[in-house]
């Protein structure tokens, strides 16, 4: 009786195992579909600050400290909320004279550094934001970023559009080998956003003008299908 359980177990887990008919994984075909949305960011990401020297680190960390709330300043009279203003670069560094070789190294002074991050919402205003920033003493700028903020609800039209260019691929494929296409075994993604779009690093005076273009969100996914008589 025992030997007979034990059976009917095997029999039992190797019905399970079995393919069912018709659903056999050697009759499959898998495509990479991909698809593409155009998009014109909406936000963007100005890193701005203050460079200041001194004689000494607390001269220069005053002067710092002065032009930078004088840019806090003007960045809020702009209409830049608290929370859209982050330091990213805090820095105090001793300045030596470059020039002199050998013997003892000559301290010129010390240089204050302090950057902070600053997300506009209305990418119009940049212009005029940068404008006041270095009106009331930003002096450096290094970068501009623009971002799209509703990026994964813009991917999905991409993804819908992926998985649309991978059926048609398996159609084609499907029919070339005289079969049809059946349902869906799996689907993966691939990574999909897209990388940040800077602009090259500017001091203050120059051109302030910027142009953010679009942005290209892109899906890719690779599907199996079953493949029918």
């Amino acid at each position: 009786m025992r030997n007979l359980r034990v059976l009917l177990s095997a029999f039992v887990i190797a019905a399970a195992l079995a393919p069912m008919p018709g659903h056999t994984l050697d009759r499959m075909v898998t495509v990479i579909g991909e698809a593409t949305v155009a998009v014109a960011p909406d936000m963007a990401a100005v890193r701005i600050g203050v460079s200041s020297q001194g004689k000494s680190a607390r001269e220069a960390s005053d002067a710092n400290a002065k032009q930078m709330t004088a840019v806090f300043a003007a960045l809020k009279d702009a209409g830049i909320a608290e929370h859209d203003v982050r330091t990213s670069h805090l820095s105090l560094q001793p300045q030596y004279d470059p020039n002199r070789s050998g013997g003892t190294v000559r301290l010129l002074g010390f240089q204050a550094s302090n950057q902070v991050t600053v997300r506009i919402h209305e990418i119009d205003k940049v212009p005029s934001i940068l404008d006041r920033a270095i009106d009331s003493g930003a002096n450096e700028m290094s970068g501009i970023e623009f971002i799209v903020s509703e990026q994964s609800k813009l991917l999905d039209k991409a993804r819908e559009g992926a998985v649309a260019d991978a059926h048609r691929k398996a159609e084609l494929y499907a029919h070339a080998a005289s079969a049809k296409v059946g349902r869906v075994v799996a689907i993966t993604e691939e990574g999909s956003a897209p990388p940040p779009y800077p602009v090259q690093a500017m001091r203050a005076g120059a051109a302030v003008p910027v142009a953010p273009g679009e942005q290209t969100l892109r899906a890719v996914v690779t599907v199996s299908y079953e493949l029918n008589p």
